[in-house]
């Protein structure tokens, strides 16, 4: 198959030639804005993305603090004859109470260690109003985040132009064959005449 097509010559539709069609010259700016489109549409995506991400979890680590939370009840686990709800290792669900800054106290769940007793001191995130909330993302864990995301959100955004370049190539492509088949029907027959 080769042998019929010659060698591959690159930017073929970019060089003067008289057989060059108007088509050829779409196609070859319609393949050219698509690839520029991907590659800028892609990276502009994810550098926001990854930004937005990165300043949303730094801004969440600011917001939320430490405080020292106190186990209010018994936890199973110190007894072995408590131990019914906790295998060896594994935090248990208990009640606990801690102060928040404006001096409100307030209450909620979370995992200590086994056996733990009451008053036993137990670190907690909390956010300004002192609401129980999750320990922050560490800013190594931000950065995978916000680089994972960024990536996605980039290759995403990259599809929509590339595939509307490929859906454009290929109607431009179907249009000449249209117009071949069409030119081919009208000079065809004089080819058999000739014979």
């Amino acid at each position: 198959m080769k042998a019929f097509r010659g060698p591959k010559v690159w930017l073929w539709r970019w060089r003067r030639n008289p057989l060059k069609r108007r088509a050829d010259v779409v196609e070859a700016w319609v393949v050219l804005g698509a690839c520029l489109l991907t590659v800028v549409v892609g990276v502009l995506a994810g550098l926001v993305a990854a930004g937005s991400v990165e300043h949303g979890l730094a801004r969440e680590r600011a917001e939320r603090r430490v405080t020292v939370a106190r186990v209010v009840t018994q936890v199973p686990g110190s007894n072995p004859a408590q131990s019914s709800d906790a295998s060896a290792g594994e935090r248990v669900w208990t009640k606990v109470r801690w102060t928040a800054a404006d001096g409100s106290a307030h209450t909620g769940q979370v995992r200590v260690e086994p056996g733990s007793r009451p008053g036993t001191p137990v670190s907690v995130w909390t956010d300004p109003q002192g609401r129980l909330l999750s320990r922050p993302t560490t800013v190594s864990e931000a950065a995978f985040r916000a680089t994972l995301i960024g990536l996605l959100v980039g290759v995403s955004a990259a599809a929509v132009p590339f595939v509307g370049g490929l859906a454009v190539r290929g109607r431009l492509e179907r249009r000449r064959m249209d117009a071949w088949d069409t030119e081919w029907s009208r000079l065809g027959p004089q080819w058999g005449r000739m014979v």
